[in-house]
C-alpha cells in the first residue's frame, strides 16, 4: 500500500533532509552537492526540503534551487527520486519562523516552490505547520485543489496530531501519503501518530532522528542503550537509532538531515542494520 503510495519510493529506507545545507552554518555550495550526490549514489530515493529552508531574507527556497541543481548535475536517473517540499511555514531572515496557512497562499507557494524545483508537478507537497489563525480543513483544503490542479502529485502534512491526521485524510478524500512529525530518541511524544500512520497506512517521516543539528553529535553520550548497542553491532549510535525508528513500523521513513557525504552514507546503511527483538524493546524503553 505505501509503496503504491509514495510511487517508487522505497519504505524501510532512509531519506534525506536537506535544510542544514541552508540554514545557519551551511557548508559552501560545492560540499552540499557532493553530500546530496553521496545519498543518491547510496540509494536515497526521497529528498525532503521546503521553502523555508533558507537562511537569510530575499533567498526563500534557497534549499530547493540547492536540490534541483544537485539533481541536474547527479549522473543517474533523477525521474527516480522523490523531491518531497512544504510549505506555509516561513523565515523572515532574521532566524525567527513565522506561520501562513491561507489556502490562497499555499497555492501561490507551492506554484512556486515547483519553479524553482523545475518541475511541472511537485511530487509531494506538505503542509508545513498548523496555523492557529487558519482553520485546519481550510489549509488542507489547498492542498486538495492543488491535487486536483495537477500541480502536486501526492499530498502530505507535517507536524500534525492524531485528530489532524484524520481531518487532513477526510479533507483530502483519503488521499493523505504522509505525516512529517519530529521524533528521535529524545523526543518520542509523536510516537501516536507514528501509530496512527501505520494503522492508516500513511508514511511516517520523522524529522530531526538523531536529536537535531545541534544534538545529533552527542546522541549515544547522552543515551548511553543507544551506545551499547552500537558497540555490540560495530556501528555508530546514530545507525542504531534509525534502525530503532525504522523497526518500529513498516511505514517509517526517517528523512536525517546531512552537511557531508559521510554522514547520510552512514545513515543510509541503518537500513541493513538488523537489531533483535530485545534490542529494539531495549531502545524503545530507554
Amino acid at each position: 500500500m505505501l509503496q503504491r503510495a509514495l510511487g517508487d519510493v522505497q519504505v524501510g529506507a532512509i531519506g534525506l533532509g536537506g535544510m542544514p545545507m541552508s540554514i545557519e552554518g551551511r557548508p559552501e555550495q560545492e560540499r552540499s552537492v557532493r553530500t546530496i550526490h553521496a545519498a543518491l549514489d547510496a540509494g536515497v530515493t526521497l529528498v525532503d526540503t521546503a521553502d523555508a529552508y533558507h537562511r537569510d531574507a530575499g533567498e526563500v527556497g534557497h534549499n530547493e534551487e540547492l536540490i534541483a541543481a544537485a539533481l541536474r548535475s547527479w549522473g543517474g536517473d533523477a525521474s527516480s527520486v522523490l523531491v518531497a517540499t512544504k510549505g506555509g511555514h516561513l523565515r523572515p531572515g532574521d532566524g525567527s519562523w513565522t506561520l501562513n496557512g491561507r489556502p490562497e497562499y499555499l497555492k501561490e507557494a507551492a506554484k512556486a516552490s515547483a519553479k524553482r524545483l523545475g518541475v511541472d508537478a511537485i511530487g509531494l507537497y506538505q503542509f508545513h505547520r498548523p496555523d492557529p489563525d487558519v482553520p485546519y480543513a481550510e489549509s488542507v483544503g489547498a492542498l486538495r485543489d492543488l491535487l486536483d490542479e495537477g500541480v502536486i502529485r501526492m499530498a502530505g502534512i507535517s507536524n500534525a496530531s492524531v485528530a489532524q491526521i484524520e481531518e487532513a485524510n477526510e479533507v483530502l478524500d483519503g488521499r493523505l501519503v504522509s505525516v512529517q512529525n519530529q521524533f528521535s530518541p529524545a523526543f518520542r511524544s509523536s510516537l501516536d501518530e507514528l501509530r496512527h500512520c501505520a494503522e492508516l497506512g500513511i508514511a511516517f517521516l520523522p524529522w530531526s532522528p538523531l536529536g537535531g543539528i545541534r544534538k545529533a553529535s552527542g546522541l549515544g553520550d547522552e543515551h548511553s542503550v543507544f551506545a551499547e548497542v552500537a558497540r555490540a553491532h560495530d556501528v555508530s549510535p546514530h545507525r542504531v537509532a534509525l534502525a530503532w525508528e525504522l523497526a518500529l513500523a513498516d511505514v517509517v521513513l526517517p528523512i536525517p538531515g546531512a552537511s557531508r557525504p559521510e554522514s547520510i552514507t552512514d545513515s543510509v546503511q541503518a537500513a541493513d542494520l538488523e537489531l533483535t527483538a530485545e534490542e529494539v524493546e531495549r531502545l524503545s524503553a530507554a
